[in-house]
């Protein structure tokens, strides 16, 4: 078996290297170029980090693809059932500041619960207060994929840019 650079991909955009083998490489291709041209989220280099940029029609969307890049740096959440809900509020005093919490509570619940997450629901209104219902089931890594470890998430480079859609970047630290 070779061994090629692994690109960590999620939404098919191909961004960090370690190793895998010709037959995963073969497995990446062949998702077709619509599905590649469709993307929630990407991931961008960032040295010993993973740094992402989600994408929504609304704030509230780019949020929700926020926590599916963030859960699919630890897992896949396509294998995860979304059979158990938790519900909870913040209250920020601006974008940047509430992206920051809305994924420090994502991986405070991941830790504290031992959950991972495929499915997230947020409404954001005025005064920068957020309500998210997030969907998963506990930890099983006999059943599902164990990719990265995130330690903490990180004020560096953080950014909400609005405009006809949004688009929210984070970096998290591995």
């Amino acid at each position: 078996m070779s061994l090629l650079p692994n690109i960590l991909i999620t939404n098919y955009k191909i961004v960090k290297s370690t190793y895998i083998s010709k037959e995963r490489e073969r497995a990446l291709e062949k998702y077709s170029e619509s599905e590649k041209s469709m993307k929630k989220y990407e991931y961008f280099e960032v040295t010993a980090d993973i740094g992402f940029k989600a994408h929504g029609k609304d704030i509230n969307e780019a949020f929700e693809n926020a926590g599916l890049a963030i859960f699919n740096i630890i897992s896949d959440t396509s294998g995860i059932n979304p059979v158990k809900e938790i519900g909870f509020e913040i209250v920020s005093e601006d974008d940047v500041s509430l992206l920051y919490d809305y994924l420090e509570e994502l991986l405070f619940f991941h830790e504290t619960e031992f959950m991972l997450f495929s499915e997230f629901h947020v409404q954001i209104t005025e005064g920068f207060h957020l309500k998210a219902i997030i969907k998963g089931e506990e930890i099983n890594w006999d059943r599902h994929v164990r990719k990265t470890e995130i330690k903490a998430i990180t004020f560096h480079e953080m950014d909400v840019k609005k405009s006809e859609t949004t688009e929210v970047q984070a970096i998290v630290d591995l």
